[in-house]
């Protein structure tokens, strides 16, 4: 485990965790809406940290800096999948094949939604998105990123979420044929974390073995 300062002009830090072998990937995990309390020891985003890297994929998770709006967190996102993307912290790895490892990104409940914002931008090999809601402003609009995205997208939503707007987000991604699971939770999941884990970590391994 490694404490983690993210370059962009902003104060966000991360902590990274890596499988005891060299990792196959990275992902990037945005915590819940750091206005209530959301941050990188949510305890949604350790457990699927702890998942991923069990089964050998590394796992950044990060908090965001001074409250923006949304903006200056989706820049938060981007900024930490380019530095996962280019950092030299890989023991054992040429340039090369740093810079073509791939970075996935998982995000919950705002952190979901920032997830998928920041993704158009940024080009990762995959996004996991547990709970988000379906607009964050006027001009930071989820379901219009997710519509932009050609990589695989994994939706998670609470049946009985009645916290934020899944319903749109989750019908668009049925419309586009991305992998979309229901749990029987609330918007907080107590009790299903461990199923949550399963379905990222599950997620990300199927798509890198194929």
């Amino acid at each position: 485990m490694t404490d983690v300062l993210i370059p962009g002009g902003r104060d966000v830090r991360g902590t990274l965790e890596e499988p005891d072998d060299e990792p196959r990937a990275v992902v990037v995990a945005c915590p819940p809406h750091p206005r209530h309390g959301g941050s990188r020891r949510d305890a949604r985003l350790v457990g699927v940290a702890e998942a991923l890297c069990e089964s050998g994929i590394a796992c950044l998770r990060f908090d965001y800096g001074e409250w923006d709006d949304g903006y200056g967190e989706r820049e938060d996102v981007r900024n930490a999948i380019r530095w996962a993307r280019d950092t030299d912290r890989f023991d054992g790895a040429s340039g090369d094949e740093r810079e073509s490892l791939p970075v996935g990104v998982f995000g919950y409940s705002f952190g979901a939604s920032m997830a998928l914002l920041a993704a158009p931008d940024t080009d990762p090999a995959a996004v996991s998105a547990l709970a988000p809601t379906a607009r964050i402003a006027p001009d930071l609009d989820v379901v219009a990123a997710l519509e932009s995205l050609e990589c695989p997208v994994q939706i998670l939503y609470g049946e009985r979420d009645s916290t934020v707007e899944w319903e749109p987000v989750v019908e668009r991604a049925r419309d586009r044929g991305d992998t979309v699971s229901s749990m029987a939770g609330d918007h907080f999941f107590s009790g299903d974390r461990t199923a949550i884990s399963a379905e990222v970590s599950g997620f990300y391994d199927d798509l890198l073995s194929k």
